[in-house]
């Protein structure tokens, strides 16, 4: 494992699963969804909630823009409750599918688990999409970690997904104002790890690879496309996960407390 040697300038970070409960916020929506539809027709809640995520998946791995869904990293989940807001020829046909999408996820589904009701299908769609956004929190020691990095470095935002989708997490978490830029991937039409990605934010920054720290949740959106222009990189590794030897970040931490606290500070890189 390599150290943060060298002086730092700015520290641009992940959203999703970062500072944001991402994967779990998602996991308890389902859940709740499906425990609604265990309460209307009696179908058990927890094969539903099983059965809907692959069929989520089945479906998005068919949406029409398929390549333009896997390089901006739309998960399907996302595909769920995104709005797809934006003049990108991409996002207009997403938006015209969208709502078949998620009427056909939740209706085959509940058809796997011997339900027929579009009506039913309807409602749970519709519910999703508002349990998803009542669980846009923010991990305890994200707030922590943005004030105190806040005080002593530019820091920016680099996030895979929808524009509006992921506009609306960071709104809604009121993390924005900690942040000299933000850059979404379905913005600007290409997501990590592709190297562009990075490039755009040192740009808006003005600043070099070396001086800069890259902190992100994922080995292989994050950390690799980091590494390999030359930005230093953090993994934060919370559920403590075995790394792939390929991916070496230059440090790994459990939280974003830990991260602060292992940090060198301005003052001390100039000594």
């Amino acid at each position: 494992m390599r150290t943060l040697n060298g002086i730092v300038q700015a520290i641009i970070f992940d959203l999703d699963d970062t500072l944001v409960v991402e994967e779990p916020g998602a996991e308890a929506a389902f859940m709740e969804v499906c425990e609604q539809a265990e309460q209307h027709c009696g179908v058990d809640a927890n094969r539903l909630c099983t059965v809907v995520r692959e069929t989520a998946r089945d479906i998005w791995h068919q949406s029409p823009a398929r390549p333009y869904c896997v390089g901006i990293g739309i998960s399907s989940w996302e595909g769920l409750v995104a709005r797809f807001e934006g003049d990108d020829p991409n996002l207009r046909v997403l938006r015209e599918w969208a709502p078949h999408y998620r009427l056909d996820t939740w209706n085959g589904a509940l058809a796997k688990c011997g339900v027929d009701s579009i009506n039913l299908a309807s409602q749970l769609a519709d519910a999703f999409q508002r349990n998803r956004r009542a669980h846009y929190t923010l991990y305890d020691d994200a707030v922590y970690c943005l004030d105190e990095f806040s005080k002593f470095y530019r820091l920016a935002l680099l996030t895979n997904g929808p524009p509006g989708l992921q506009r609306e997490k960071i709104e809604i978490t009121g993390i924005g104002k900690y942040f000299t830029e933000i850059v979404v991937s379905g913005e600007v039409g290409y997501g990590k790890p592709d190297c562009r990605s990075y490039q755009l934010v040192l740009s808006r920054l003005g600043v070099k690879p070396e001086s800069t720290v890259y902190v992100g949740d994922s080995l292989e959106s994050d950390i690799l496309g980091a590494n390999a222009i030359g930005i230093k990189t953090v993994w934060v590794n919370r559920h403590g996960l075995p790394r792939d030897e390929s991916v070496v970040p230059d440090l790994e931490v459990s939280n974003l407390g830990q991260l602060v606290a292992s940090f060198s500070r301005p003052t001390d890189n100039s000594e």
